[in-house]
């Protein structure tokens, strides 16, 4: 228990006194992380919205495509994009394994089905609602899209961090795609795996503290833009 507790102390004094290496790694973490999640939201919102709003031949089997991608192993997921970028595969020339890049785009493969299915499921409720207004103004798709993206604006806050939450806890597919290089490709999870298995706690519960602050903090801030929404709808 004693141990327990001075390795607890000793990565909160690397928190409080702001290592470099910790400072580097999360900022590097929250590049990444956040880069794909925006990418996924600006692939997978419209993606999700359109198969929520609309009826048409194939929907279901889209529908079912979505809900299954949700689930993508990360290792299989890394390994295809391994292989799409290696010096043999189709991108090698761009010469991208072992980059954020790499990360970023295997995070955003993850990400997007998520993103994509939760905004289905919001938008194809929000709809019932609002289909026999839209058919009455006569909206034409791409306004009544928006329409219900805009509408659903907070519920969608949440599917984000849905996508966050998946991206920034990502260890398979960005450890085979980057590496896990120092200054380079370490990120917060890699890190903490790596560190771990070298005994080297300290540095591995500070990160892990700080992952769990950053999913707080996210979660309250959502939750205080949501309650904020509400507050407005009823003013």
């Amino acid at each position: 228990m004693d141990s327990f507790w001075a390795i607890f102390s000793e990565a909160l004094a690397l928190i409080v006194a702001g290592d470099a290496d910790l400072i580097e790694i999360i900022g590097l973490s929250l590049r990444i992380t956040l880069t794909a999640v925006a990418i996924a939201c600006l692939i997978g919102l419209p993606l999700g919205a359109m198969v929520g709003a609309f009826r048409f031949p194939g929907r279901t089997v889209a529908t079912v495509i979505l809900n299954s991608l949700m689930g993508l192993p990360p290792v299989v997921v890394g390994l295809i994009v391994y292989l799409a970028l290696s010096a043999s595969g189709p991108f090698g020339p761009l010469s991208l394994l072992y980059t954020p890049t790499a990360m970023v785009i295997a995070q955003t493969i993850l990400v997007t089905p998520i993103v994509a299915a939760l905004t289905k499921q919001v938008v194809e409720d929000l709809h019932l609602e609002y289909s026999e207004q839209f058919a009455s103004l006569g909206v034409g798709p791409l306004d009544r899209v928006s329409a219900l993206l805009w509408d659903a604006r907070y519920s969608l806050l949440t599917v984000a961090l849905a996508g966050f939450g998946r991206a920034v806890a990502e260890v398979g597919a960005v450890i085979i795609v980057g590496g896990n290089i120092n200054h380079v490709t370490r990120v917060m999870t890699t890190t903490i795996a790596l560190e771990t298995s070298k005994g080297n706690l300290q540095l591995a519960l500070a990160l892990g503290v700080v992952l769990l602050s950053i999913a707080i903090v996210v979660n309250a801030g959502v939750m205080a833009l949501r309650a904020s929404a509400v507050r407005s709808a009823y003013a």
